[in-house]
């Protein structure tokens, strides 16, 4: 959907395939911080991408919630680091960008958050640092584009085949007929690398599934994201406290399991100890499209020019949305690249 949107706003005419309804599966899943959860551990593709995102959501909020009336709800109110084992590469990295990163204290963790656990080892906090409601983002991006006379949305329409004359793409089959059009741009997320079986292109992007939870608190309980052990608990303006994720290798299966939610439980009553007087109110999973490295694949396929893909962002695809978006937008209308597309080109190398 971000995708369209940029192309719609360069006056372009797009139509919009989705197998469900959009916005409705890992964009939906996940918690909605603007940020990988370590933003150090990553390397510079991943990193490039992220800081240009960072600064986007304040601005596509407020023209989301402006254009549509719905609310995307991006707070930026920071996050808290507890138990950090390499704070050191952390606050190196941070002077490298010169991202305000600090070392703090029990003292100051429980003065931002009194509910939080008392760190046992470092703590670090990241006053930038936001967070977006991604079902809400996800609600205001399709009523924007469905609102814009150049956008076709066609949901609950699967794609079953790409049609090709003379070895070029000209169209696609799908449960609702045949449509047709100049380039085609394939963002199927976990199902990406089914989708370009059709054309013989093997690309390394397969589901991961991630169980997430949410307790329903009183508003104000948790202010900010609190992270301790890879683990996270995410507010919302509501007191609906998001905790997460679980990461397992199982193909396409959705279902949730009792393992998974006693174990979000204790990461959630082991960073914020009071919600173990409050019951869970939602249980679900989602599938991220799992790529080596987490560097997506973002560009044309070599041996077809007008097929783009943008996959394979795997924990991180709302946060890198706006940039991998940007980058691929540029490529399609043959504007000058936002950045360097050479890490995300999908080569014979990175398809192998």
């Amino acid at each position: 959907m971000m995708t369209a949107l940029q192309l719609a706003d360069a006056g372009q005419n797009i139509t919009l395939i989705e197998r469900g309804t959009c916005g409705k599966e890992a964009s939906w899943a996940g918690g909605g911080i603007v940020s990988p959860l370590y933003p150090w551990r990553y390397g510079e593709p991943v990193s490039q991408l992220s800081r240009w995102s960072e600064g986007v959501y304040p601005t596509l909020a407020l023209r989301l919630l402006e254009e549509t009336g719905i609310d995307p709800e991006y707070r930026q109110k920071g996050l808290l680091y507890l138990n950090v084992y390499d704070d050191e590469a952390a606050l190196h990295w941070a002077r490298q960008l010169g991202k305000p990163l600090e070392r703090v204290n029990a003292e100051f963790v429980r003065h931002k958050e009194p509910e939080a656990a008392a760190p046992q080892g470092s703590a670090l906090w990241m006053p930038t640092l936001g967070s977006v409601r991604n079902p809400r983002l996800g609600q205001a991006l399709r009523a924007r584009l469905a609102a814009m006379p150049n956008v076709t949305l066609m949901e609950h329409c699967s794609v079953q085949g790409m049609i090709q004359r003379q070895g070029r793409v000209v169209g696609v089959a799908t449960s609702r007929g045949e449509q047709w059009a100049e380039q085609f741009i394939v963002c199927g997320g976990a199902w990406t690398a089914q989708l370009l079986e059709e054309v013989n292109v093997r690309l390394p992007v397969r589901p991961v599934k991630g169980q997430m939870i949410a307790y329903q608190a009183p508003p104000g309980l948790v202010q900010r994201v609190v992270l301790k052990d890879g683990r996270y608990v995410i507010p919302r303006s509501d007191g609906l406290l998001l905790v997460g994720s679980t990461l397992e290798e199982a193909g396409f299966d959705t279902t949730t399991d009792e393992e998974a939610l006693a174990s979000l439980k204790r990461s959630a009553e082991n960073i914020i100890p009071a919600l173990a007087n409050y019951p869970v109110a939602h249980h679900w999973a989602g599938l991220r499209p799992g790529s080596p490295a987490g560097i997506p694949f973002i560009g044309a396929l070599p041996d077809h020019p007008n097929v783009f893909v943008n996959a394979g962002h795997y924990r991180n695809g709302l946060v890198l949305a706006p940039a991998s978006t940007h980058l691929l937008v540029d490529l399609v209308l043959g504007r000058k690249p936002l950045m360097d597309p050479t890490p995300y080109r999908l080569t014979a190398e990175r398809l192998a």
